[in-house]
């Protein structure tokens, strides 16, 4: 209970983001530059679009404290957020499940067993409609877990240092959802 009371906290902290002064647009996206999160500052580690057949479907973006290029280097952060933003009409909850099944598979190297009940209800987050101009915020601490928000408001937290690594290498791990992607989340 004291582990997502904390999680809540950072998280509440990091949606009451600071006004953006300075945005970066990433295909008609404008994506900040800085967050503040529990009285630290993230910056814009990278964004790009997530496409799949020559459609864009989001544009992914990661914040860290300090630039870092290596997902071990990421994933030794005290915190980090990755946001998508939804640009496609054509992304239903359903595609959306699917496609994070797919990547926790990917991320655990088939083995999702030890974090299936963390992976089941954060499918639950996902099961609502999602439209274009949607926004989710995954808000990661280290050893703590995951929260997660859709257009600002919190849908939950998923404790366990291992859905968190496994939710981070979707996007940044070896078998990422897109390698493009991957290269300019980690600005490569």
């Amino acid at each position: 209970m004291k582990k997502s009371l904390i999680l809540t906290s950072l998280a509440l902290t990091a949606l009451s983001f600071s006004s953006v002064i300075q945005a970066k647009e990433v295909a008609g996206v404008e994506v900040a530059e800085k967050l503040d999160v529990t009285h630290a500052q993230l910056q814009l580690n990278g964004a790009g679009v997530r496409s799949k057949f020559f459609m864009d479907l989001y544009v992914g973006s990661l914040y860290l404290p300090a630039p870092q290029t290596e997902l071990d280097a990421v994933l030794a952060q005290p915190h980090s957020v990755v946001r998508l933003n939804i640009t496609s009409g054509m992304i239903t909850s359903e595609k959306m499940q699917d496609a994070i099944n797919e990547g926790f598979e990917l991320a655990t190297k088939d083995d999702v067993a030890s974090i299936q009940t963390e992976v089941d209800t954060f499918m639950t987050f996902l099961s609502h409609e999602i439209v274009e101009g949607d926004q989710f915020t995954f808000v990661t601490q280290k050893d703590m877990g995951v929260t997660t928000f859709k257009n600002g408001q919190q849908l939950g937290v998923i404790e366990g240092e291992a859905f968190r690594q496994a939710l981070l290498k979707i996007w940044l791990g070896d078998k990422p959802a897109q390698k493009s992607l991957r290269k300019k989340m980690l600005n490569k």
